[in-house]
Order: structure tokens, then sequence, then C-alpha cells
């Protein structure tokens, strides 16, 4: 390794050498007396290095041969990874500690987590796609099943291990059709390789192959069965995890993957991804209907979510990566708030999950639902909220790409998906007044209900400056 290697991947070894310092100093002192003070350290670290290599780092770099890459599309994915992760830690505290559910392993499990998916944002080689995938994978196995006492939670880890082991034999299968195929596991070298002429019909199975194990990962459908289970017997915090930083990680390494590696041959991946675009939307929209759990409804809005994401990849285009980065920024944040307020949910001490229970929440607590009401607008893509515009991007990035039908097919389920957000809405503004939740929420929930809520309308002006940083990140994979 060479300093300047060492330089490239500095944040990833800092972040490892605390997860392990972390790890061995609650071993060693008050172990669990020690969880909310490794909770605070671990977001106070994810928030540094967000900082840090978003403001302090530029220009392209690789290390250890073209393994691992530096630049701004990793970049932009490494801080919504970063400030993602300390938002649900931060919020999902107060819930934890009350419930007996703090555990000094969960801070920890999730920084190797978040170092799983900073290097599967930056892998430049199957080897280092798959090193990253298994390390976000394993930690996240484990919090699955956070609550030891809780058969729902037991069978939520074991469903995402076994299906998550699946995708992992059907990652590396199209892992080594790819390399067997194409002589290298690089994929400036597999690139090479397509763009020498006629494209070889292993490779494109390989590809495949690795489609299909990454959209395990995305939850996309048919790969999606484990989500809603995992989403519901998972405890909520870990529920609110699993709905952010590791989609981002999950989309952008497919990004990268395709782009880098197959970036010669976008209409070979671009319909694919289109049905699975379509199938994801669909099922997530119209699923979701008869959802009376709310963490299961938020599992078939993820898939729906997803499938529009993936339009924007579909299309093959910068602007199309351009337009999924915004809209994973953007949807994100719409979940951090959701999750803030689903986290505040309970009756007479106990959480509360049920959709009916949000009857009448504009008598008890008015600011709430005026929150709760943006954050469904936007992501039922309702204008002038920024989820319509996030929704807006993809569906022209597949217009401009020539695949009207699948712009098409997304307006039509996002018609369909506004029906059950608008349903909490009208529970919380028009519903029957009946003993529903307490309506208390911790000080550190509140201000992130309130702050995504005033997000949703506030970023109409300029999104923050997502939109440059996002459009910057797709023209350094997009050549």
């Amino acid at each position: 390794m060479t300093p300047a290697d060492f330089s490239t991947v500095l944040p990833e070894f800092t972040l490892a050498l605390y997860a392990m310092a972390a790890l061995i100093g609650a071993v060693y002192t008050g172990k669990d007396a020690k969880a909310t003070l490794l909770t605070w350290m671990t977001a106070a670290v994810f928030v540094l290095l967000a900082f840090w290599i978003g403001a302090g780092i530029s220009g392209e770099r690789s290390a250890f041969g073209g393994l691992f890459f530096d630049d701004p599309f990793a970049r932009f994915a490494k801080v919504t990874i970063l400030l993602s992760a300390a938002a649900v830690l931060i919020i999902s505290h107060d819930y934890m500690a009350r419930r007996d559910l703090l555990r000094f392993e969960y801070p920890v499990l999730v920084a190797l987590s978040v170092l799983g998916m900073m290097m599967m944002v930056s892998a430049g080689d199957l080897m280092s796609l798959y090193m990253g995938l298994e390390l976000q994978s394993l930690a996240l196995y484990v919090v699955a099943s956070l609550r030891r006492d809780s058969a729902k939670s037991t069978e939520a880890g074991l469903k995402y291990f076994v299906l998550g082991a699946l995708s992992s034999g059907m990652l590396l299968y199209g892992a080594s059709l790819t390399y067997g195929f194409a002589g290298t596991t690089q994929f400036a070298g597999i690139l090479s390789v397509l763009g020498t002429g006629e494209t070889p019909l292993g490779l494109l199975f390989g590809l495949m192959f690795l489609i299909t194990g990454l959209a395990f990962k995305v939850s996309v459908v048919p790969f999606h069965m484990w989500t809603p289970d995992v989403y519901e017997g998972s405890p909520t915090p870990v529920t609110a995890f699993f709905a952010t930083a590791p989609k981002v990680a999950a989309m952008a390494l497919l990004a990268r993957l395709l782009f880098d590696a197959f970036g010669t041959i976008p209409g070979q991946w671009g319909q694919v991804l289109g049905a699975l675009a379509v199938a994801s939307m669909f099922l997530g929209s119209i699923a979701a209907i008869g959802q009376r759990n709310i963490k299961r409804l938020m599992a078939y809005s993820s898939i729906a979510h997803m499938g529009f994401a993936l339009m924007g990849l579909a299309s093959g285009t910068g602007f199309g990566v351009q337009s999924m980065l915004i809209y994973m920024a953007i949807y994100v944040t719409m979940n951090i708030g959701s999750f803030a307020f689903i986290l505040s949910m309970e009756k007479d001490g106990q959480p509360v999950t049920t959709i009916d229970s949000l009857s009448m929440l504009s008598k008890k607590a008015p600011a709430q639902a005026w929150a709760i009401l943006f954050l469904m607008f936007s992501l039922a893509g309702v204008p002038p909220m920024i989820g319509f515009f996030a929704k807006f991007g993809v569906l022209e990035a597949a217009i401009a790409s020539d695949m009207t039908w699948l712009a098409t097919a997304g307006a039509v389920a996002s018609v369909i998906g506004a029906f059950y957000y608008l349903r909490i809405v009208y529970l919380m503004f028009f519903g029957k007044d009946t003993a529903g939740i307490d309506g208390r929420m911790g000080t550190v929930q509140w201000v992130a209900l309130m702050l995504t809520a005033t997000v949703m309308l506030a970023g109409i002006v300029n999104l923050f400056g997502v939109e440059a940083a996002a459009r910057i990140a797709a023209e350094t994979l997009v050549r």
C-alpha cells in the first residue's frame, strides 16, 4: 500500500479504527452502560466524516490498482449515507433507551454497516464490490434480530439472513460468469472487453445475475419478498435504518456497476431495469393500499420508490443518474422525518403501529399533524413539495431516453400510490375521534420531524444545492 492509497481510503480507515476501538472499549468497560455515549459518539463521527468527505476532498483518485475509487459520485453517496445514518441513530436513541433495547453493539454494528456501504459505492472491482456488500449485510443481519425476546424480530433477522445469502450467491455466480468471459474482475477491464465488438452471451448472463443479486438489496420486485416482514418484525429504529442508508448504498452500487463495467451496452440492461421499475412501482403502490400496519405500509412504499429511482438508471444517461441521486437524497430525507414520527407513536407507554390510531391527531398535536401532511404529500409527489420534483426528474429522464412507456407507467403508479398517503392525512384531520396515540414526542424526534417537513417546502427554491452536487457526480460516472 502506497501513501497515495492510504490517503484515498483514510475516511474508511478512520471509521474502521473507530468501530474497533468503540467495540473493544465498551467490552472492557461498562458494555451496555456505554451504549448512550457510543450512540452519540458514532453519530458525531458520521457527521464529521460527511463534512470531511464533502468539503475537504476534491478530484478523482483511485487506490489499490483500481479496486477503490474516490470521485464525486462516491462522495455524494457517502455524504448521503453518513448523514442519514447519523440522523437515524439520533432520532432512535430515546425510543431504544425507554424500551431497554439500547445495546452497545447497536451503534458499533451500524458503524460497520456504514463502512461496508462506503466501500460499496467506491468499488472498482467485483471483489471489492463483494467485500463491501457483505460487510454491510452481515451487520444488518444482526441488527434485524436485535430484540432477542421477540419472535417477530428473530424471524425478521432469519428471513433477512436466508434471502440475503441467496442474493449473495446469485451475485457471486454472476461475478464468476463475468470473470470467466471477461478475464478480469475490474470494472474498467470488463468495459474494455465489451468495447471490442459483439457482447459475449456469458457476459450478459453474468450481468443479469449481478443485477438480480443487487435487486435483492434494493428490494425491487420480484426480489422484494423479505421487505414487508423484515420492516414489520425488526425494531422500529432498525426499520428506519433499513429504509435509508442501505437503499442509497445499493442503488449507488448498482449505478457504479452498470456504468463503469457495462456502460457501453445500456440498451441491454436498460429494458431490464425498466421492467423491474414498472413491477416495483405497481406492486408497491397497490399492495400498500390494504396495509393497516404503518411499518408494512412503509415497506411497500419503499418498494414503489425504488421503482421510481430505477427509472432514472434505466434511462442510461447522465441526466438519469443525476435524477436518481436527487431522488434518493429526497427519499432519505422524507423517510427520516416519517420515522421520527413513527418512533413516537405510542399509547399509555406502549408502541403503536396501526394506521387507524392516527385518527384526529390534528386535535391532539396539530403541529405534528401538519408536518406529517407535508411529508405524506411529498412522498405522494404532490406539488409544490420537493417529492414532486424528485418524481418529475426521473420521469423526465425516461422521456428524454425515448422510454415514454416507462414514464407513463410511472405517472399511473404515482396516482395509485397517492391513495394510501392521502388516507393517512384524511385520518389525521377527518377521521373518527377515538382514543389513538398520545401525541408525545421526544425533543430530538420533534425537531427532526419539523425540520424535514420544512425542507419539503423550502427545498423547492434550489434543493439546498443537492441538484448541483448530483449533476457533478453524474458527470463523473457517465462520460
